[in-house]
């Protein structure tokens, strides 16, 4: 029987194709693609055994194992949970760690059961080289606008409202600051790429019919949480055109408090439920406050967790959040903004910037310069 295989990995990262994921578990959450899905042949203890065998007695006994553990009533589960995968996602891809035994044997499977589905030439492997490869060619050849300002600008807002701009913090799934962790963690470092790989390729592929427009990307550290930007990504960052928000600091108080409050309040809500919502947010809240306990100094650390403390018990007996405005408007003025101050002064002469506005100023700039081909010098 005939096993299709295919390699075009730029179109299936273009096109978004369902992937059939069939490696362990631990495999998986140590790195995969954003439209993977895990359905593996063999779970992290059968996959630990075969390996175990295949070092005392080598190929032949471990894929004797393999087929003994994954044999009769196992197998048909295993089948079946393939086959509704399949039924649920036409035209998906079916890959192993390198494209071989395992994914080939699901194949094989599948095939037989009346579904054939592809199978990705080189598997996980190969397809993760393609994409450190690209992301370290698309982030030096994409032309790039950094967009800066303070803590509270609403930086994140303008890069969701622009079409050719890439949201490194939606990417890390974190917020860029100590206050910035958000419910259900990071993903892992080569997720993290993996995803950047791909939207940097996807808006690559923009430019052959659009021409060579800017990329618009927030102003970050070489960390995003605990994920690292690429750094020669990070360094064209460093010296790409600025645009600049400004905003008077009651507006950066009410996005900080919608943001880091609101926000994630739901997103607690989501993950674990209306009742411990607002509880993991405080524990949250508090331990990011710790976490720059030494740069407040002990007696400005005191105060401003007694006044979180505060809002977080008038949230819970009436549910407002306007309490939290006031250590919110003390730590933006007193901790960010001097820390936004020295970070300019370390980079020194930047040059001028492309343009300075409030929010919706820049907005419209940004639009404007991601719709057609441009220059940029400083």
């Amino acid at each position: 029987m005939t096993q299709t295989l295919t390699s075009n990995y730029l179109d299936l990262f273009l096109r978004g194709v369902p992937l059939l994921d069939v490696r362990a578990p631990v495999e998986f959450a140590q790195g995969a693609f954003p439209n993977a899905h895990n359905l593996p042949l063999l779970t992290d203890t059968e996959r630990h055994e075969v390996g175990l065998r295949y070092n005392e007695q080598g190929q032949p006994a471990a894929i004797a194992l393999g087929h003994a553990l994954v044999g009769g009533k196992t197998r048909e589960a295993r089948l079946q949970g393939w086959l509704r995968w399949c039924e649920q996602h036409p035209g998906g891809q079916l890959y192993c760690f390198r494209g071989g035994m395992r994914s080939g044997t699901v194949q094989q499977w599948l095939a037989e059961a009346g579904h054939p589905i592809p199978r990705i030439r080189g598997g996980y492997k190969a397809m993760r080289r393609f994409l450190l490869e690209s992301l370290e060619e698309t982030s030096t050849a994409l032309p790039l606008l950094l967009l800066s300002g303070r803590s509270g600008t609403g930086k994140t807002r303008v890069i969701e409202a622009i079409e050719h701009a890439v949201d490194l913090e939606g990417l890390a799934h974190h917020r860029g600051s100590a206050f910035g962790r958000r419910p259900g963690g990071q993903p892992s470092q080569p997720d993290f790429e993996n995803r950047l790989a791909i939207a940097l390729l996807r808006l690559r592929a923009q430019q052959a019919t659009h021409g060579p427009r800017p990329v618009v990307v927030e102003d970050e550290s070489k960390l995003v949480g605990h994920r690292l930007i690429l750094p020669s990504l990070h360094l064209r960052m460093k010296a790409s055109p600025r645009v600049f928000i400004e905003e008077p600091l009651e507006s950066r108080v009410q996005v900080t408090l919608e943001d880091y409050v609101c926000a994630p309040l739901a997103e607690y809500a989501q993950c674990h439920g209306e009742a411990e919502a607002l509880g993991r947010l405080g524990a949250e809240l508090l331990a990011s406050l710790d976490r720059i306990h030494n740069r407040l100094g002990g007696t400005r650390y005191r105060e401003l967790r007694q006044a979180l403390e505060s809002a977080l018990d008038q949230q819970a007996l009436s549910g407002t959040v306007e309490n939290h405005r006031g250590w919110i408007r003390a730590l933006l003025a007193e901790y960010y903004d001097p820390l936004y101050d020295h970070a300019l002064k370390r980079q020194g002469d930047i040059g001028a910037p492309l343009f300075v506005g409030n929010r919706a100023e820049v907005t419209a700039f940004l639009r404007d310069a991601v719709r057609r081909p441009v220059a940029l010098d400083h």
